[in-house]
């Protein structure tokens, strides 16, 4: 990865990657519609397809149990994913990378081992006290977290007694640098914030804010479920304790997600989940647990789903992230320039793309009417959106809405599915009634 080129793919090779999903060639064919929900949920490409395909019906088998060939086939290319996966996010080793349902999963793998490192389970755990939380010690996150990144942090503040504060939004929806400074404290044990938002596109600046944290101890959790799909990242160098991803997000099946943690902290954090596979010893008064990541794998894990991501990291590689990264800066500026030109329109998140500050999509809430609306309206024009809060109804709240209308791009989308929902939004005002002369 390290000889990535930022140069955007040109339209023919756009149309070479859509030729390899399905779901874009029927689209193609059928002038169907235009699918600008990738950071919701990503198609996925038939080399992703066969090799699940291949697995289940070749190497299927129960791994990392028996000695069997069969299980060793299937193992191999279980741990294979996992180290696929490792080299895409620059671990330095395969074990640093855990798997998880999703990335729900992996976030609350975090904070429900805090919760048992502060009881009395957490002296099971070697140097699990530097997770134990109580009165007088706080939980910060952000204003802009997806649900998933804040209910497990409010939980773990009732269980513990610790307090759970918050950096509070600007006007469209960001957050800054100085904002987590003024915020962060010697009482701050944990900070846990997205590394970009599935609302604003804002990319927050992680390793000047890991810096802080380290510099008052704070332990560190990133959501990276929006970065990892779209730009490239090295977590070693980001210098995150531990980070969060999501396969269906990625070209990759659902049902799968990542755990990535620094050697030290996952050697330290108590598993919260426990089962079959994941110990050494098991008598009937107590349990000892096999060494990360194998302790946080308790039961039998979705294999097929695990080999498949790793043939996505594969399709992703080969691609280039830097050129996939530059390709969606083009789409997002064009799309952020379109809808800033339109009246009656508002852009949340940072006033104009810079690739520095927005990545991958742009929200919008029009003035007049209800996003459930614009969706439907868009959907009849052949344009597939989200709309709702997105799991993100404080922000939303913040910003003084229900909801939004979002778009977003992804490596297979192309400039004239951009227009479309440009074009769809502007029928929508007309449709509604509500349209703004300039």
């Amino acid at each position: 990865m390290e000889n990535m080129s930022r140069e955007p793919f040109s339209p023919a090779e756009v149309a070479g990657f859509r030729a390899d999903f399905p779901y874009f060639v029927t689209q193609d064919r059928e002038g169907g519609a235009a699918y600008l929900d990738s950071v919701a949920t990503s198609h996925r490409p038939k080399q992703v397809l066969d090799t699940e395909r291949y697995f289940l019906e070749n190497l299927n088998a129960a791994v990392h149990r028996g000695t069997s060939g069969a299980v060793g086939a299937a193992t191999e290319a279980f741990e294979g994913a996992r180290a696929k996966v490792a080299a895409f996010v620059d671990a330095s080793t395969p074990e640093q990378i855990v798997w998880t349902g999703n990335a729900t999963g992996a976030l609350n793998t975090v904070a429900m081992g805090m919760g048992e490192a502060s009881t009395a389970l957490g002296a099971l755990t070697e140097g699990s006290e530097r997770f134990a939380l109580g009165a007088g010690d706080e939980i910060l996150i952000t204003e802009a977290e997806h649900h998933a990144n804040l209910i497990p942090w409010q939980r773990l503040a009732l269980k513990t007694g610790a307090t759970l504060k918050y950096i509070p939004i600007r006007e469209d929806g960001t957050w800054t640098v100085d904002d987590a400074r003024e915020a962060l404290n010697e009482r701050t044990r944990v900070f846990a914030f997205g590394h970009v938002s599935n609302v604003t596109g804002y990319i927050a600046p992680v390793a000047e804010l890991v810096e802080l944290a380290r510099a008052v101890g704070a332990i560190t959790v990133l959501d990276a479920c929006q970065a990892v799909p779209h730009i490239p990242v090295n977590f070693e160098e980001l210098g995150v304790d531990f980070a969060a991803f999501s396969g269906h997000k990625m070209l990759g099946p659902n049902g799968i997600g990542v755990l990535y943690g620094r050697p030290e902290m996952l050697a330290a954090l108590p598993p919260s989940r426990t089962g079959g596979s994941a110990i050494t010893r098991v008598t009937m008064e107590r349990a000892e647990f096999m060494p990360p990541p194998l302790r946080f794998e308790p039961g039998t894990q979705p294999v097929s789903q695990i080999v498949a991501l790793g043939a996505a990291v594969d399709y992703l590689v080969a691609a280039d992230m830097q050129r996939i990264a530059a390709t969606e800066d083009l789409l997002v500026e064009h799309l952020v320039a379109g809808i800033e030109a339109m009246p009656g329109v508002r852009l949340l998140g940072p006033a104009s793309h810079s690739a520095a500050q927005r990545t991958s999509l742009a929200a919008v809430s029009v003035d007049g009417l209800h996003a459930h609306d614009v969706g439907q309206f868009l959907d009849q024009e052949g344009v597939v959106v989200r709309v709702g809060h997105h799991c993100a109804q404080p922000l939303h709240r913040a910003l003084g809405m229900a909801s939004s209308t979002r778009a977003s791009v992804h490596m297979t989308t192309t400039k004239d599915e951009v227009d479309r929902f440009l074009d769809a939004l502007r029928g929508a005002q007309r449709y509604f009634g509500v349209e703004v002369s300039a």
